[in-house]
């Protein structure tokens, strides 16, 4: 007897659906452009973003479904592949499963046609297989294991980008400092073991509280630009605001996450039979017809925690840590936005200021 789809597999479905519009038959846009100075520039694709952030508000989802803050993941992981990371790379993947180790999505490639379609088809069967794939990730830190949200890593490297998102869309005075003590915390852990990886930090937050809380407002989004500044935590860190009509489900449940005791690397627990991918939308109930309207409040976000300057940050540091044979797609991407060849390197590498959107 098949499960009843929660509403994380009902978001998933749609979520998908948003990306594949977004970029249809995997090709997408090139998010670099140049400044009137001749610098370039990260310009996020906020239009898709908007959608994804819609569909919680659509589905009804309350905070401890995950699926509100999943919105962010997926708009990151998406972005990273506008950049021209391998789809395989950045996860959460834009289709079943969600992680797959690059070694499996080499196995695959090299398969005769009739064998890679039956091992995809039983990988994408299952949200989890023990050792092999997985709905989340969880990366050994300094002291101990996080789970991180958006993520690129391999055997050969290691990390490479690692990206904890937040999102809090009410009971700001109650839960504030908890999710700014975590993200410190995290930091400090996931840094010292991994000094080369890229690591942000993003945070969704609801724009009622600049009204509702200003000077929790305030402090909130003075913490975070502290967070992106200091030379052992994060790289960068990251404000997104929205405004919205309709209200998600009250909740002071905080989201789940994955024990520190589990196994690093993908989840360690077989977990049942997951929601076929090949489930029609209408048996679901869900549709992307009308989703509620959303705004982003670009106007109320420091330079300094601008989307922009935070994914420039993040695929400028990886492309920098990394020898020029590798990512040869993104460092393709970053140089042709560049309108003098003179200004890149024998390296490929354009060095460039980040600007606020």
């Amino acid at each position: 007897m098949a499960a009843k789809p929660s509403a994380k597999d009902k978001a998933w479905i749609l979520f998908d659906e948003i990306v594949d519009q977004a970029a249809p038959d995997g090709e997408h846009t090139n998010p670099w452009a140049t400044n009137s100075d001749g610098s370039l520039r990260y310009e996020p694709d906020f239009d898709t973003l908007t959608r994804l952030l819609g569909v919680p508000l659509q589905l009804k989802a309350a905070s401890q479904s995950g699926v509100p803050a999943l919105a962010l993941d997926v708009w990151l992981s998406y972005e990273l592949r506008r950049a021209g990371f391998h789809p395989d790379q950045t996860w959460p993947r834009a289709e079943s499963p969600r992680i797959l180790p690059m070694p499996i999505s080499n196995l695959l490639a090299a398969l005769p046609r009739t064998e890679r379609a039956s091992l995809q088809t039983r990988l994408a069967s299952k949200s989890s297989m023990s050792g092999v794939t997985s709905s989340s990730a969880n990366i050994l830190g300094k002291n101990y294991l996080k789970q991180v949200d958006v993520i690129m890593t391999d055997w050969a490297t290691g990390p490479e980008l690692l990206i904890s998102t937040k999102r809090m869309d009410s009971s700001y005075g109650k839960n504030a400092a908890n999710r700014i003590e975590e993200s410190y915390g995290d930091a400090k852990n996931l840094r010292m073991r991994h000094p080369q990886a890229a690591l942000g930090f993003v945070f969704g937050l609801r724009s009622d509280i600049l009204t509702k809380e200003p000077d929790t407002a305030e402090w909130l989004i003075d913490l975070l630009g502290k967070l992106g500044n200091e030379e052992d935590a994060y790289h960068a860190t990251c404000l997104i605001m929205f405004d919205y009509d309709d209200a998600l489900p009250d909740s002071d449940v905080e989201e789940t996450e994955t024990s520190a005791l589990a196994e690093p690397g993908v989840d360690g627990a077989e977990e049942d039979e997951g929601l076929q991918q090949d489930t029609p939308q209408d048996d679901l109930g869900v549709s992307l017809e009308n989703l509620p309207r959303l705004d982003l409040l670009h106007e109320k976000i420091p330079a300094g925690l601008s989307a922009s300057r935070f994914l420039s940050i993040m695929v400028n540091h990886v492309l920098d840590a990394t020898p020029v044979t590798m990512h040869r797609e993104a460092r393709r991407r970053r140089r042709a936005a560049t309108p003098d060849p003179a200004a890149v390197g024998e390296s490929g590498i354009v060095h460039d200021t980040p600007v606020a959107e």
